[in-house]
């Protein structure tokens, strides 16, 4: 079951079987390397925060934290390594779509991390999964802005300021169903500014056009929280 997306080479090829096979499909799955993967991607993400940050405290850390390992986030991983065509699953879960769902991609995402630690440690765990989250960490807001999400920001600026809120239109959807690619565009009337964004989903292409907005607006005057 080659993937080149999986960079780690596995001395154990079953463990990377198991992180891949869905309950459904039988034993053994994959549940357990779940347990383990999402202790090591919690520790992933805190350690790569805590050196990224060295000014913020304890709640701007766990709240980036949250941000980085939530659900939907690790779908996406999961969408761009193309884990969903190389899950095994039951015929219920087939019919069903489950190489597509959220829960089913970001529970063998952590299997994956979680047989990669049984297979060769935490550094070769850490190999793999830093660069996943790399660009969701450039992408977070600084330190005291954690937890609210660029529309959200971008939305109290304009309300603070009395202007009009922003319009979100999908330009363009394309790629194969595994990897769909969908690009946003995110438009003021007050200042007149239009941006877009391209991302895995809707969401995360409007988050990127509303940040590129509220980089435009921060050239003219700092939005404020």
């Amino acid at each position: 079951m080659p993937n080149k997306r999986i960079t780690h080479h596995f001395s154990n090829p079953a463990l990377l079987e198991q992180a891949l096979r869905h309950r459904s499909a039988g034993q053994p799955h994959n549940e357990r390397l779940e347990f383990l993967g999402d202790a090591v991607v919690n520790l992933l993400a805190a350690e790569a925060l805590y050196a990224a940050w060295p000014k913020a405290d304890e709640g701007a850390l766990t709240r980036a934290r949250t941000e980085l390992v939530r659900e939907s986030a690790l779908a996406e991983i999961a969408r761009a390594l193309d884990l969903g065509s190389y899950l095994s699953l039951g015929p219920g879960e087939m019919k069903s779509g489950g190489h597509r769902r959220d829960s089913i991609l970001a529970d063998a995402l952590e299997a994956l991390v979680g047989a990669v630690y049984l297979d060769a440690g935490l550094e070769a765990a850490r190999r793999m999964a830093l660069p996943w989250f790399e660009p969701m960490m450039a992408a977070l807001p600084p330190p005291n802005k954690v937890g609210k999400d660029a529309k959200t920001r971008l939305q109290e600026w304009l309300q603070a300021r009395g202007k009009p809120l922003p319009v979100y239109a999908l330009l363009a959807e394309s790629g194969e169903e595994h990897a769909r690619q969908f690009e946003v565009s995110c438009s003021l009337a007050e200042p007149a500014l239009q941006e877009r964004g391209l991302g895995t989903s809707r969401r995360a292409a409007e988050q990127l056009a509303a940040t590129r907005i509220l980089e435009a607006l921060e050239q003219q005057a700092p939005p404020t929280s």
